[in-house]
């Protein structure tokens, strides 16, 4: 019987992030560990550790403080992973991982770890990102020239803009970094001018029928969309989160007004279905009772 098994992790006593890395470590132990956990590696985890910060992102949404102790759980089991896929590589540790966040935390925030001096000449205002600036520079002075080009390359101001972030959320970091060194609308007026410039063309590119002209000007659409949520101050993603949500609620209380005449959505056609789902709306406006009853009667 292993040390893991021996230690009978499974009682109702608190764990620390110690018997956290010692699981981990013993579902990727070899010959021993689980089978599954032993064919993951980077590229396999990485949609999971994407799905479980989407996961905290929606029990905060729902305000549900008992899912999200859970899912911080799952977020942090996703880290574990990655570190101990590391450590077998001799990359890095978690160890590793809680040093370098720990100096980090404190080299962004000299207003709070410095010195009284220190405290007292620095400006908390964008110290975050001029710190950042900095870091990447050294970052990329350490790692060294590889060709003519590096300089240019170091200097280019999109490129630390993750590839993997979801589109609309991406949109909107490269809107503002462009946007820091003066690349932005004025005011929120020319954006929304834009969006009807953009809406024409896309009815251009459907009416020609050609699949890549309506995706690319359907892009368009969305890009400037995500730059009126940004003058807006407005997260683009939480914003259709939520109306993903308002379909799913009215939906489904389309579903409940059915069960109630023993019927189902598939037995009705547009036209009735639309019906409910301006009862839907309107019973989410609290509107009175009645005039809900004139609209199923209408």
């Amino acid at each position: 019987m292993s040390d893991y098994q021996n230690k009978n992790l499974q009682s109702d006593a608190p764990k620390t992030i110690d018997d956290l890395l010692e699981i981990m470590a013993a579902l990727r132990a070899p010959v021993t560990g689980c089978p599954w956990d032993l064919e993951q590696n980077f590229q396999t985890i990485a949609p999971y550790t994407i799905e479980e910060a989407y996961e905290v992102a929606d029990a905060i949404a729902r305000d549900d403080l008992v899912d999200l102790n859970e899912e911080l759980g799952d977020l942090l089991l996703q880290v574990v992973y990655h570190a101990q896929m590391a450590e077998e590589v001799g990359a890095f540790d978690f160890s590793d991982v809680v040093t370098g966040i720990s100096r980090k935390m404190v080299r962004r925030h000299p207003h709070v770890f410095g010195d009284e001096d220190a405290r007292a000449a620095v400006d908390g205002k964008g110290l975050w990102e001029r710190v950042k600036a900095e870091e990447r520079r050294d970052k990329k002075r350490l790692k060294g020239a590889k060709s003519p080009c590096d300089g240019l390359a170091s200097a280019r101001l999109l490129d630390d803009v993750p590839l993997a972030l979801p589109a609309l959320t991406r949109a909107l970091k490269l809107q503002d970094k462009a946007a820091k060194v003066g690349f932005d609308w004025p005011s929120l007026a020319p954006v929304l001018d834009k969006v009807r410039e953009e809406f024409t063309e896309l009815e251009d590119a459907i009416a020609s029928t050609s699949a890549d002209a309506i995706e690319d000007e359907l892009g368009d659409v969305l890009f400037v969309l995500a730059n009126i949520a940004r003058h807006a101050r407005v997260d683009p993603e939480a914003a259709l989160r939520r109306t993903n949500e308002k379909f799913v609620r009215r939906w489904q209380r389309i579903e409940e007004l059915l069960a109630a005449d023993e019927r189902k959505t598939e037995d009705c056609g547009l036209e009735e279905l639309d019906r409910l789902w301006n009862v839907a709306k309107r019973e989410e406006r609290t509107e009175p009772i009645h005039d809900i009853a004139k609209s199923q009667d209408d």
